[in-house]
């Protein structure tokens, strides 16, 4: 008698949905756990609300910045375009939504079962969910954990979600802070602080780093550093936080050293912890990291052979994109599809910044540490026409590859909606593109995207044999 599979996945994020999506394709009986709501924190209070956050407040910046390109304005920018973030962050919130609920349907539409709820493993097999209407006890031949993280908080800063705020509660502001306290410097700290100074907030960024995006490519948040203080934010280097408390209408953030920054608002952007407490994965033999992690291979499984976890939680990438391919390569591997395991080389990354900065592959940091020998070339894009036209100064497209076959390992791009362009180095990447095959295909003039080629075009060698086939 043939015997589906039932599988029973704990969080509906990026991780969750989309192997529920693989796994009833594969014939699994698939049941998602989700407490909040489907696309879990992705959707509902991370990247779709904090992008559409962003997009809008390119629009401002880039009308601050039209005078460079000779359109004129009876007035200043910020006078003409007034700024309702009650109502913006109400926008961003029911598109949020709204993706959910679609997510939701697309689920339920495969036969997926969707229920509104916690749960934690009861042994190997076995998922309890507990629900409004009480608990339910799920036999499960494949489990996977997909449960995300929560905003770190400091000890003696506790977020109230009024003043002192984590990026899960900066949507609850309805009026743009007169100076907001944004603590961290990392992706998350940086893309806010750059979309708050946009919509003309006073932004003080305190960083315990010496330079802005420490884990970005130096040359990158180089730019990043630069252009945030032209813009007159003001960044608080090698400066470490460690207590935030209100007063009066005001918060006040103190320092290691001593010094206190006063503002209106705080954001603490200060990393994120994995949602593994009470899940019941050490009593089912679940292996976690020192920093709480669930521990998994190439293929999303963890130390327990029919338990797999994908996303925030296994602290392998904090990406949306990453979280959904562990998950599918999870079912993948737990329904005997074939599967190739998931290299982190051929990830692609972007922080939503102004400008933005887009990664993939070799990273400068590992060509510095001897870790990779290769060629490489930085390529500022003042020179580029189109860049010209859109009166963008500050940036540049760098490209990494063998020194001996030309084959292209990675690239970094700071630009304008750099996001898009680095497809193209992503897709080189993948498929070991060399740079003269790379810079022979046509690129439109004139393009940011022509940089690219030019960048290509650089690394070539005469006396290389980077066009035989």
């Amino acid at each position: 008698m043939f015997c589906v599979t039932k599988v029973v996945i704990i969080g509906g994020g990026p991780g969750g949905y989309e192997a529920a999506l693989v796994g009833k394709q594969l014939g699994g009986d698939v049941t998602v756990i989700e407490r909040e709501g489907m696309g879990g924190a992705a959707v509902l209070t991370d990247c779709v609300p904090s992008k559409a956050l962003i997009a809008t407040t390119e629009v401002v910046a880039r009308i601050q910045s039209a005078k460079q390109i000779g359109l004129k304005f009876h007035g200043e920018a910020h006078e003409i375009v007034q700024v309702d973030l009650g109502e913006v962050n109400q926008r961003v919130m029911e598109l949020a939504e709204a993706q959910s609920r679609d997510i939701r349907a697309r689920l339920e539409a495969d036969g997926i079962r969707i229920i509104h709820g916690s749960a934690r493993l009861d042994g190997r097999e076995r998922v309890i969910a507990t629900t409004a209407d009480g608990e339910e006890v799920l036999p499960a031949d494949i489990i996977l954990v997909a449960t995300g993280t929560t905003p770190r908080e400091l000890p003696d800063a506790p977020c109230d979600g009024k003043r002192i705020l984590n990026w899960k509660q900066v949507y609850n502001l309805d009026e743009v802070p007169e100076r907001l306290i944004v603590v961290g410097s990392g992706v998350t700290g940086a893309e806010f602080a750059s979309a708050y100074d946009a919509i003309g907030c006073d932004v003080v960024l305190v960083s315990s780093r010496k330079q802005v995006l420490p884990t970005q490519d130096q040359d990158a948040s180089a730019v990043i550093q630069r252009n945030f203080e032209a813009r007159g934010m003001t960044i608080m280097s090698e400066c470490r936080a460690v207590a935030a408390r209100c007063e009066d209408d005001g918060v006040i953030v103190t320092l290691a050293d001593g010094q206190e920054v006063r503002g209106s608002h705080c954001l603490m952007a200060v990393g994120a912890t994995p949602n593994t407490e009470g899940l019941g994965l050490e009593e089912a033999g679940v292996a976690l990291s020192p920093s709480g992690h669930i521990v998994v291979d190439k293929v999303s499984r963890t130390s327990v052979r029919n338990i797999y976890a994908a996303g925030d939680v296994t602290g392998v990438f904090a990406l949306a994109s990453v979280a959904a391919m562990q998950g599918r390569v999870a079912m993948w591997h737990s329904l005997g599809d074939a599967v190739t395991p998931m290299d982190l080389r051929l990830v692609s990354s972007n922080v939503f910044t102004t400008p933005e900065v887009a990664t993939v592959g070799v990273t400068q940091s590992q060509v510095d540490a001897g870790e990779v020998r290769v060629s490489s070339v930085l390529l500022p894009l003042a020179p580029n026409a189109r860049s010209k036209m859109q009166s963008f100064t500050d940036g540049f497209v760098k490209l990494f590859c063998l020194p001996t076959t030309g084959i292209i390992i990675g690239g970094v791009v700071v630009a304008p909606r750099a996001s898009e362009l680095i497809h193209a180095v992503s897709l080189a990447v993948a498929q070991r593109v060399n740079v003269d095959d790379f810079s022979h295909v046509f690129t439109v003039y004139p393009s940011m995207s022509g940089s690219l080629a030019e960048a290509a075009r650089r690394l070539h060698r005469r006396t290389s044999p980077l066009l035989t086939n």
